[in-house]
């Protein structure tokens, strides 16, 4: 299994069997990185660190220089800085990012109109229907990897395979720079000695469940009888983890992917007792997820709040609105309401506010009485102004001068 600092891979070999395929998987390898190196040649080779040397900044992303010496993204960059010394740190700059993902996903879109972007690097495409155009799906793989390098300067890993899941699974494998092909009929073979954390979807808290009843390897998930996948994962996941270890993923590539969640979350420069400064920091992100739905023209159907303490332990809340809303005020209201749920009142480092269940604004059943309506009316004010005269220039009452207090907020994540 291949791991985040490269060692491990498997790759095809050139005009490797690709019968019964058709789903690529596409992800730049150590993307914010080789974008960087791209802006600073003299980057080239040295291991890399993209964020910000301050106070609680964390690792955005590292080169694998970096990473071969355990430097992960989300960590923070002072325990990066003691595994790798002699790392550059450099600042990220997303205008950057856009503008190379731009050039990526205008290249994918070349080869077919199938496309599916998971973020900024990555996507999924089916090429089924263009093999007349480009040919087979391998060779199709191939031809991405020479184009994305020679057009955009970086590199990118392929994963080929009939399904998704096993096409992501198979990216991943092959990092980096590489591509890996997973004929249909291999589908069982590729899936069986791999750890079940490798799966895509079962993330380090499944895997550890799984894992203290004895089954560590995707063969093991599908030999397991499923009243004890049942137990330790519940009985939906259960039976997808099931279905995704026999090799049957039914997801198709969606080329209009309807936005699942917006949020914010701040890091503070130092660690955070005052309760009332809490909350106030909660209503200024409900109130910027606010403006973000109103923009976007969402409105939410639940609120989550993250929590993380000083010692890194991190809890998540949320509840199902009455009736969905994009008002600032009314998600604020609820995101505290939340906190003031949580027993435990160690300082805090980090807080974030999520609208999540999200649909378009307007499709609700109009309300004889909006109690949210003057508020409304309010803060699409307050959205008129900041466009004229800039985000930072505008905000309400109850937060000014909070920001001396919290101080610097090193790391802001939409």
């Amino acid at each position: 299994m291949g791991r985040g600092d490269g060692s491990g891979r498997i790759v095809s070999r050139e005009g490797a069997d690709d019968s019964g395929t058709g789903i690529l998987h596409v992800d730049m390898d150590a993307f914010y990185a080789a974008v960087e190196v791209l802006h600073d040649p003299s980057l080239r080779g040295l291991p890399l660190i993209i964020g910000g040397r301050e106070g609680r900044s964390v690792v955005s992303s590292a080169s694998y220089e970096a990473r071969r010496f355990g430097v992960r993204s989300a960590m923070p960059v002072s325990q990066a800085l003691r595994l790798c010394p002699s790392a550059r740190v450099v600042p990220p700059d997303f205008t950057r990012y856009r503008a190379a993902s731009e050039q990526v996903m205008a290249i994918f879109e070349s080869i077919t109109p199938l496309v599916e972007p998971l973020s900024i690097d990555e996507a999924f495409l089916d090429v089924r229907g263009v093999r007349r155009l480009w040919g087979s799906p391998g060779e199709i793989a191939a031809l991405i990897r020479r184009r994305v390098q020679a057009e955009v300067g970086i590199t990118c890993s392929v994963g080929v395979a009939a399904t998704k899941h096993v096409a992501k699974m198979a990216s991943t494998v092959s990092k980096p720079n590489g591509l890996l092909i997973v004929p249909a009929d291999r589908t069982q073979e590729f899936l069986d000695p791999r750890p079940v954390g490798s799966m895509w979807g079962v993330g380090p808290k499944a895997a550890d469940a799984l894992q203290r009843r004895g089954i560590r390897l995707i063969r093991d998930v599908r030999e397991s009888p499923p009243q004890a996948l049942e137990r330790a994962l519940g009985p939906a996941l259960g039976r997808r983890v099931r279905e995704l270890a026999e090799g049957r993923d039914a997801r198709t590539v969606e080329t209009e992917r309807i936005e699942k969640s917006i949020g914010h979350e701040e890091t503070f420069d130092r660690d955070i007792d005052d309760l009332d400064l809490l909350r106030s920091e909660l209503l200024r992100l409900a109130d910027r997820v606010g403006a973000r739905l109103r923009a976007s023209g969402w409105q939410a159907g639940a609120v989550a709040i993250k929590i993380r303490f000083a010692d890194f332990t991190t809890l998540s809340r949320s509840i199902s609105l009455p009736e969905a809303t994009d008002v600032g005020q009314r998600l604020g209201e609820t995101a505290v309401t939340l906190f003031e749920q949580i027993d435990r009142r160690d300082p805090v480092r980090l807080v974030g506010v999520r609208a999540e269940r999200l649909k378009p604004a307007g499709l609700g059943a109009a309300a004889l009485w909006d109690d949210d309506e003057e508020q409304r009316r309010l803060e699409g004010m307050l959205d008129d102004a900041r466009a004229k005269f800039g985000v930072g220039m505008i905000t309400r009452a109850r937060h000014v001068g909070r920001g001396s207090a919290v101080g610097p907020r090193l790391f802001s994540k939409d």
